[in-house]
């Protein structure tokens, strides 16, 4: 294993005092228990949306911390949820006097501690959780788009039970699928996290460096968008026909081959009979250094359009 570490053991640490580093116009740094909160604070009276997750994943959650989307995060140890006392503090602290509302990947360990964070809360909450993966139901890249959605949502003004309900809805509208060409490697455990031949690749993969549904053949781009894009289509369910697609690469798959695949799933999309007028290509929500992307569909109408296109300042996506 060759990476820029000190300690494995603190590679959360470290990294978060550099993001803060990078981003102090935009996000404020809570130490012990860690989370990232919007600089400022949660404007007096606005919903505060809140989530977080295992780190590995950057920039999800911390990155997306700003003025139209989350107002905290709270970054767990390397692929493992945050502790509740970590999302009872960024909740304590992101309340604005209107409740909070949780977005939670549906993964064991982040539905167990945000559960409980929520039990033991003082202000009032709500929490929806995202299982837009095609694969197998888990919370992976399409939580961004529903952070972003929800985010700008909370922004008009919209009160805690309206963003649940945006969430939900945002949440039923979008589906992702992934691929990988390579495993990724914990710092802590020194070695990828599971062996794949030079010919083969993973289908159905997560974010957490767990294996994927089947093991199959390489084949050239165009096959495998085929075959992501059907399976898409089959899970999505029934909707308008103008679409929000995003191509999201786990770390190591370079920009060229993102966009090559993003034009190759718009054409499929296309020919389904879809029509794709929003895109997002990029590194939204990785696994360490995993090479592979996926794809995430949301079927958009007027006002998830609206909420898509609204202004948004954070340290990873901005306009």
């Amino acid at each position: 294993m060759k990476k820029f570490l000190n300690d494995p053991a603190d590679v959360v640490r470290d990294a978060l005092t550099g993001f803060i580093a990078a981003h102090a116009d935009l996000v404020r740094l809570h130490r012990n228990p860690a989370f990232v909160q919007r600089a400022g604070g949660t404007p007096a009276g606005k919903v505060a949306i809140v989530s977080g997750g295992g780190s590995g994943h950057e920039p999800l959650h911390i990155g997306f911390v700003g003025p139209g989307m989350l107002d905290a995060a709270c970054p767990g140890a390397v692929f493992t949820s945050p502790t509740p006392d970590q999302i009872l503090a960024a909740m304590d602290a992101s309340d604005a006097g209107a409740g909070v509302l949780l977005l939670v990947k549906n993964y064991d360990g982040d539905v167990m501690n945000f559960e409980m964070a929520a039990e033991l809360a003082t202000v009032p909450c709500r929490s929806v959780v995202i299982d837009d993966d095609a694969a197998g139901g888990r919370g992976v890249a399409g939580t961004v788009v529903v952070e972003k959605l929800v985010g700008a949502f909370a922004e008009t003004g919209a009160d805690l039970a309206a963003c649940e309900a945006l969430a939900v809805r945002a949440n039923r509208a979008t589906r992702s699928l992934g691929v990988a060409l390579s495993s990724c490697t914990v710092p802590e455990v020194g070695e990828p996290s599971f062996a794949i031949g030079v010919g083969e690749m993973e289908e159905g993969v997560g974010i957490h460096g767990e294996r994927g549904r089947r093991r199959a053949a390489m084949k050239p781009a165009r096959e495998i968008t085929r075959d992501m894009v059907g399976t898409l289509l089959a899970s999505l369910p029934q909707g308008d026909d103008e679409v929000l697609l995003m191509t999201n690469g786990f770390a190591s798959t370079p920009l060229i081959e993102l966009y090559l695949m993003h034009g190759l799933a718009q054409e499929h999309l296309e020919r389904a009979g879809l029509r794709v007028t929003r895109s997002l290509v990029g590194n939204v929500c990785t696994s360490l250094d995993m090479a592979g992307c996926s794809f995430t569909v949301t079927r958009l109408d007027d006002e998830l359009r609206r909420l898509w296109d609204a202004p948004v300042r954070t340290p990873a996506l901005a306009r």
